[in-house]
């Protein structure tokens, strides 16, 4: 009955495929706050160029852009109704993207602190996280982390009623996006919604909600009182449905409460995402709070939960973010406490390169081994640059 349904709807598919070459720039354009939020967290620089209606004409108007979104829109029509063929022509070339980024402007209302390295960065960045949503959840290409990321094994009329989906919310406008400019970003980010995969907004504001009492001790704290900043507590989530601590992450917990205890530390971060199995219903960090307050008595003042990483290398970044969140100060280091395994992988040399090859650079310099479990980090204020290759963990 299904494929039937598809193929008496084709004609209709090709009328919709067609109208996706002009999206209107206003005409019934209505707030969806949950893109919105995806939008502005994934692709903060064209997410504001799409609220500065002037700057974004003046970008159209330049006559090299012009030309080549007019390409971009051209071999969108020649899909028709080919779905599959539409979601490869979202893919911006390596011309597209570096003609795009080398004509980008910092829109009002975009944070110096996405784009240290400049705007250009900052839009080929973003670009190519276009690239990696449609490639992973669209085309179905095997992503770095097969076991926790992209969409796994679904049904193929599945996969296509989510690229279909995604089509017509790209071309359904939305007010204050970057669809005027191209498609490209309504469209992924609909592939992610359609996979909901909205992780990346999942806690916001980090600041409020379980982070609230912390926040508010750290307006106030002697940061020259303590040793070390924070404690960062990694995570090293279950492999088994349903769990929601691993029995690693467990150990990791008695380590942390054990270190706390010393009272050299102000406050726990504790680092872990949506992350495994796949599709888990657990955040890790927010599993790892819940036990060192009823499990330790720690002190919910003292904890923070850092809700997104899904990888060591986002576990330091993150935790980075949230001390210049706290007001910490980044010239002191803060300790990692995980496994010895882990531990010893985090003072690597290949973890210095992993670092590189997944972030670009590194968020900060692991230093002095205290134990098997304990080292020294010095952050890096490098990690507040926006990301969203990574698109769950921007």
């Amino acid at each position: 009955m299904r494929r039937k349904a598809y193929r008496l709807a084709a004609p209709v598919l090709a009328a919709a495929m067609l109208s996706l070459a002009s999206v209107p720039a206003s005409a019934g354009a209505v707030r969806d706050v949950q893109t919105e939020a995806l939008s502005a967290r994934l692709f903060p620089l064209f997410d504001a160029l799409g609220r500065d209606t002037r700057t974004m004409e003046s970008v159209r108007a330049r006559p090299e852009l012009a030309a080549m979104l007019r390409t971009r829109q051209q071999r969108r029509e020649a899909c028709a109704a080919d779905i599959g063929c539409l979601a490869q022509a979202m893919i911006w070339t390596a011309q597209e993207s570096a003609l795009m980024a080398g004509a980008a402007v910092q829109p009002s209302g975009t944070s110096s602190g996405t784009s240290d390295d400049g705007a250009a960065a900052q839009a080929a960045r973003e670009i190519e996280g276009v690239n990696a949503v449609v490639r992973t959840y669209g085309l179905g290409q095997v992503p770095r982390y097969p076991q926790i990321d992209g969409t796994g094994m679904i049904d193929p009329l599945e996969t296509r009623s989510r690229l279909q989906a995604a089509a017509w919310l790209a071309d359904t406008p939305r007010a204050a996006s970057a669809q005027a400019l191209d498609p490209s970003f309504d469209f992924a980010l609909a592939l992610l919604d359609a996979s909901d995969r909205n992780d990346a907004i999942g806690f916001e504001p980090l600041a409020g909600g379980l982070n609230a009492p912390a926040m508010k001790r750290a307006r106030t704290i002697d940061w020259k009182r303590f040793r070390y900043t924070a404690m960062i507590v990694t995570g090293v989530g279950p492999e088994v449905d349903d769990m929601s601590l691993s029995p690693f992450g467990k150990y990791h917990l008695r380590l942390a409460a054990s270190r706390f205890a010393q009272g050299d530390v102000p406050f726990i971060i504790v680092s872990g995402g949506r992350a495994h199995p796949r599709a888990t219903r657990f955040t890790e960090a927010e599993q790892m709070r819940k036990a060192l307050i009823e499990r330790y008595g720690v002190p919910a003042d003292a904890i923070v939960i850092e809700p997104y990483a899904r990888h060591t290398t986002t576990n330091m970044r993150n935790a980075t973010r949230l001390l210049m969140a706290m007001g910490a100060p980044l010239d002191k280091d803060t300790v990692i406490v995980c496994n010895p395994g882990q531990s010893a992988a985090i003072e690597s040399p290949a973890f210095v390169q992993r670092n590189m090859a997944e972030l670009g650079y590194e968020p900060g310099k692991v230093g002095r081994r205290i134990s098997p479990t304990e080292l020294e980090f010095r952050p890096s204020p490098q990690s507040a640059r926006v990301d969203p290759r990574d698109p769950l963990d921007p």
